[in-house]
Order: C-alpha cells, then sequence, then structure tokens
C-alpha cells in the first residue's frame, strides 16, 4: 500500500510539473520583453574567495521572504553535479534566483571524488564543472567542494535561509530523502525538473550512436589511441566513411539526374506547346491560302476572268438596221484601173481576193448579168 501510494503521488507531481512546464512555455512565448543589456559581465566568485561576513546570523522565515526583505537579499542555496552543463540545469537554476523579489543565489558542486563514490564516473572533472555554473547568468556565489548532506554548520557558515531542489525524494547515501531534514525545518523551496533532457539522456545517446560519434571524431583529428579505438575498429569506420561518402555521391547524382529530368520534361512540356501553337497557325494560314474558299483561288478565278475578257472578241450588237436603212454601198471600182482610187470606207465583209472591195448591190448586178447572157 505504501508503495502504491508513493508511486500515486510520483505521478500526480508529475502531472503538475508537465502542466506547470506547459504554463510557463506559454507564457514564455506569447510574452515578449523589452530589448535591453541584462548580462553580466564577470563570472560568480567562488564563496572561500568572498570577504567573511561578520554580522549575526538571523535567518529569515518564508512569510518575510515572500514580502521581501529590506535590510538584506534572501539567501538561497542549490547543490548538484552539474555534469555537462545543460539548460535542465539552467532552469533549475533560474527558478530558484526567482523564488523571491530579493534573492542571492548560492550554488554548491561537489567535488570528483565525492560524486565518484555516491553517483558515479563525471564526463567533466571538478573543474570544467565549477566553471561552467561560475558563468551561469543566475548565479550570485558558487560553493567548492560542496556536501553531499547539508549540515547545520553548513548552513550557519554560509548563512542559507532556503534549499532550492525539485521535491522529488533523492534517495542517496543511506537515506531515502537526503532534504527530508530540511523539509522539515521549513527551509525547503521546491523548484520543478525539466522533463526530456538531463545529464544521463545526454551520454544515452552518445553511447546509443557510438560509431557516429567515433567517426565524427576521427574525421576531426582525433587519433584513434585518443578514443581508445583498435586498430581494426580505426579501419573498419575509414572504410564506413568511404562507404558513405559513395553513397553519398550516388544520391547527389540521383538528386541532381532528378532535376535534369524534370526541368527536361518541363522544357520539352513548353516547346510541344509552341510547336502545337505555330502548327495551328501554320495550318490556318496554309487553309486560308490553298483552302476551297482561300486567296488562291479567288486569284485564279480573277486572272482567268480577265484571260478570257482579253482572248474573246467583242459581241455583236442585237439589232441589225435592214436593207432599206442601209447605207448605199459604193460603186465597184477596180484599184488598178483608176488612177486615184477613193477613199477607203470601212467594208462589211471581206472578199476571198486580195484588193476587191465589193458591196451587196453589185453582187447582185452580176447576178444579173449573169442571166441575160445565159
Amino acid at each position: 500500500m505504501e508503495a502504491q501510494s508513493s508511486s500515486e503521488l510520483l505521478l500526480s507531481r508529475k502531472r503538475k510539473r508537465e502542466s506547470s512546464n506547459r504554463e510557463t512555455e506559454e507564457g514564455e512565448r506569447l510574452g515578449k520583453i523589452p530589448r535591453c543589456t541584462v548580462g553580466l559581465k564577470h563570472p560568480a566568485p567562488f564563496a572561500d574567495e568572498l570577504v567573511p561576513d561578520n554580522k549575526p546570523y538571523e535567518r529569515v522565515n518564508m512569510e518575510e521572504a515572500k514580502r521581501g526583505t529590506p535590510h538584506r537579499p534572501v539567501r538561497v542555496y542549490a547543490d548538484g553535479i552539474f555534469d555537462v552543463f545543460h539548460s535542465g540545469h539552467a532552469r533549475a537554476l533560474m527558478q530558484a534566483k526567482c523564488l523571491f523579489p530579493n534573492t542571492h543565489l548560492i550554488v554548491g558542486v561537489c567535488s570528483d571524488d565525492l560524486t565518484h563514490k555516491y553517483k558515479g564516473f563525471t564526463v567533466m572533472n571538478e573543474d570544467e564543472r565549477y566553471d561552467a555554473i561560475r558563468h551561469c547568468r543566475y548565479v550570485d556565489e558558487v560553493v567548492r567542494n560542496a556536501p553531499w548532506t547539508l549540515t547545520p554548520e553548513f548552513l550557519a557558515k554560509h548563512r542559507i535561509d532556503f534549499v532550492a531542489h525539485d521535491d522529488i525524494p533523492y534517495s542517496s547515501a543511506g537515506s531515502d530523502d537526503i532534504y527530508k531534514h530540511i523539509k522539515e525545518a521549513g527551509m525547503f523551496a521546491p523548484t520543478q525538473r525539466t522533463e526530456g533532457i538531463s545529464t544521463s539522456d545526454i551520454i544515452t545517446r552518445i553511447v546509443r550512436d557510438y560509431d557516429v560519434y567515433v567517426r565524427r571524431n576521427l574525421q576531426r583529428g582525433y587519433t584513434a589511441k585518443e578514443l581508445n579505438v583498435s586498430f581494426i575498429n580505426e579501419k573498419k569506420y575509414h572504410l564506413q566513411e568511404r562507404v558513405d561518402k559513395v553513397k553519398r555521391k550516388v544520391r547527389d547524382v540521383e538528386e541532381k539526374s532528378k532535376e535534369f529530368v524534370q526541368k527536361v520534361e518541363e522544357k520539352s512540356i513548353d516547346l510541344i506547346q509552341k510547336w502545337e501553337e505555330k502548327s495551328r497557325e501554320f495550318i490556318g494560314n496554309f487553309l486560308q491560302m490553298f483552302g476551297p474558299e482561300g486567296a488562291l483561288k479567288h486569284m485564279l478565278k480573277e486572272g482567268k476572268g480577265r484571260m478570257l475578257q482579253a482572248i474573246s472578241p467583242r459581241h455583236s450588237p442585237d439589232s441589225s438596221p435592214t436593207r432599206e436603212e442601209r447605207s448605199p454601198s459604193p460603186t465597184f471600182r477596180l484599184p488598178f484601173f483608176t488612177k486615184t482610187s477613193p477613199p477607203p470606207s470601212p467594208p462589211p465583209h471581206h472578199s476571198g481576193a486580195r484588193g476587191y472591195l465589193i458591196s451587196e448591190d453589185d453582187d447582185e448586178d452580176d447576178e444579173d448579168d449573169e442571166d441575160d447572157k445565159n
């Protein structure tokens, strides 16, 4: 029953943390702040390098701290390992800094010996971890070689009013919760963990993709000895890198060929469309010129009509004058019997003999003479 109740308590706390994280993220997204320079110019000092304060130590209670203490800032202490310092650490320190209106944040960092004894091997050594915390903007003071369990003497020495940490029980060093006595004394100020990011998660990613990171560092100039890689594995990683380069080249060629094919298809479509437009225009022009009702046919008809009109003779008038209406024809005279020939007149008919002009009256006289002879 106790295990079930503790698990339910942990689940409810996790839900509260998730909801509070969502609210803070939404507030950060919606709210905007004016542009200003708020960064510090110097890292936080170490506690053992500061001038000691000889004033009597009087702790501030929670109500006074929330109202704001006019005579001095509230001294809040937060401790941890802070290995591979990440955004989860920074957010926890930010929450501790913002607990009260006027806060002086002291951060304790455990040494390598103490950390390796109670938690395990670290990626960064203690000096690197100290320096990382010093350059966090929320930190006012850093305590090196911080104790694993807080004692009253340590709290009094550093004039600590409250201890900030997430409220999940932290079992270590033979205790179910190393902050239990701090909670009972009313000096505990809870903060929220950032889900999805932790030092263990980062190390898990590196171990999971070990080969990728080894090959990455070999490319960057690290030797196999520095990476603790055997000769055979080194050759294997180099071979894998060459194979990957060939694959990347093939992939690049495929992508370029696809782009080329797409460009050719687009250009071919444009050419086909232009060819169709030109062909339609050519066919239309051809039909206008050589079609059944085209311009060429009209030109041929017009030329044929002109040719026929030029070749064919003029038509005679419909009504011809009668015999009585005809003008008397001139007398028949042979040109070689007269010295002077009369002026020529337009003959109505041409005879077969050349040089003779014979009228119809003369023809009738000739016929009468022939009858008399007979």
